[in-house]
């Protein structure tokens, strides 16, 4: 599958109290990079069609990173099914290459104006597929 890629350097405002970044800071990055990939690789006429929702997150911490690292995530699809896909989610701190966290998140396909689940066509897995 295709992968996108970015990075993050961490700031004083994404800390917790132990001066790591805070869990919640990391969800929402899952979410930005998520979001970031389909708008690279849909077009705007898909992106009006359709919308995705999260129905879980299941997130492995690993490391910690404090403040000032760089953060390299990574995300990619692992599967597709119905109206439901899998996307990985990897985060590493640039510099040592140490893994920080994984996610794995199962998202949901609607449809952009019932809101209802609708099944994922080939078109749509063709954008993440090599």
């Amino acid at each position: 599958m295709r992968s996108f890629e970015k990075t993050i350097t961490v700031a004083r405002e994404d800390l917790d109290d132990l001066n790591h970044v805070n869990n919640v800071r990391f969800v929402q990055w899952i979410q930005d990079i998520s979001k970031e990939h389909w708008q690279k690789v849909a077009t705007p006429e898909i992106q009006k069609e359709v919308v995705w929702v999260v129905m879980n997150h299941n997130i492995t911490y690993k490391n910690a990173a404090k403040l000032d690292d760089i953060v390299r995530i990574r995300t990619y699809i692992a599967q597709s099914k119905g109206a439901t896909s899998v996307r990985i989610v990897e985060m590493y701190n640039d510099e040592t290459n140490l893994l920080l966290l994984r996610s794995n998140t199962e998202w949901c396909l609607l449809n952009g104006n019932t809101l209802r689940p609708k099944r994922i066509s080939h078109d749509i897995v063709q954008l993440f597929s090599n």
